[in-house]
């Protein structure tokens, strides 16, 4: 895969390939396995001294998959995708990579697809992952560059998500509000998080979007990135997300997975140099319970 700049500075190759987020690692991967570096056509390494204005071009060469990584085809809902980055909308009740636990997941089907479609670059990047019960809205990098690009991104918090939850609870709830709470896990299990003092600094916006007597459908984004955060920041202030059992969800309600579905992503596209937004409508479970509970209240 080739990319292509224009050198603005008097510096080395190596020093003006950083200002585009090419790493160390990157270039030793360019040097030894079949890649290029060339100034205005003409190879040369690294430490090139630029002139302002040179024509600067790397050939990444290309990535194999993971052998370990299964490849197994799944249709997949796919909201966006170019040469660079991949967006779907996921299903509950898959998990994103495999475990001890789970064989047929997310990376195994984008693995499946990148097979049935021969691409070059054949490695799975996952840029923000779901919870195995969370719906809605993951990324991938289809490159091992694209993938450094946005983890610079992800660095600086300026990939925003925001999540529909629906969550239930006999109080009152603010028509909007910060939890700020912090985050630790539970002392007497490797799954639970708990709000404890001493746990990791732990920041959520939300916003009411419509409510069914004491059930709210939520607008949430989240402002760090605790394990299980939406979760236990509404359980801790007495609104669990609705079939989170784990954290005191009501499993009466019609719905028997966590409540949370990723509906909104958005991103700077480095290689278009544009803001990238998308969506992805409620799920049937929320679609079906907010049906009814609506008709109830007619």
């Amino acid at each position: 895969m080739r990319f292509e700049f224009i050198a603005d500075e008097h510096v080395k190759v190596k020093t003006f390939l950083k200002k585009h987020e090419v790493s160390k690692g990157l270039l030793a991967k360019i040097k030894f396995r079949g890649g290029a570096i060339l100034v205005n056509d003409q190879p040369q390494n690294a430490t090139y001294l630029l002139d302002i204005g040179d024509h600067v071009t790397i050939d990444i060469p290309a990535e194999e998959g993971f052998e370990t990584l299964e490849a197994i085809e799944r249709p997949l809902d796919i909201l966006y995708e170019d040469d660079h980055f991949l967006v779907l909308n996921k299903p509950y009740g898959v998990a994103s990579i495999p475990s001890v636990n789970h064989s047929n997941t997310i990376a195994n089907f984008i693995k499946g697809y990148y097979v049935k479609k021969n691409y070059e670059n054949q490695q799975v990047h996952i840029v923000t992952r779901l919870d195995r019960d969370t719906s809605g809205l993951m990324l991938f990098a289809k490159h091992g560059y694209a993938h450094a690009r946005l983890d610079k991104q992800l660095q600086k918090k300026s990939i925003e998500k925001r999540y529909f939850a629906l969550v239930k609870g006999d109080g009152y709830l603010e028509s909007k509000g910060e939890i700020i709470a912090p985050i630790a896990r539970d002392e007497d299990s490797i799954i639970i998080r708990r709000v404890a003092k001493g746990g990791k600094y732990a920041h959520t916006s939300y916003k009411i979007v419509a409510s069914y007597g004491n059930i709210h459908l939520v607008d949430i984004r989240l402002h760090t990135g605790r394990t299980h955060q939406i979760r236990v920041h509404f359980s801790h202030i007495g609104f669990p997300l609705l079939g989170d059992d784990l954290y005191g969800g009501s499993l009466d309600d019609g719905i028997q997975r966590q409540a949370l579905h990723c509906h909104y992503l958005s991103f700077y596209h480095p290689f278009l140099e544009q803001d990238l937004q998308l969506e992805s409508p409620l799920p049937d479970d929320f679609s079906n319970l907010i049906t009814q509970l609506s008709t109830n209240t007619l």
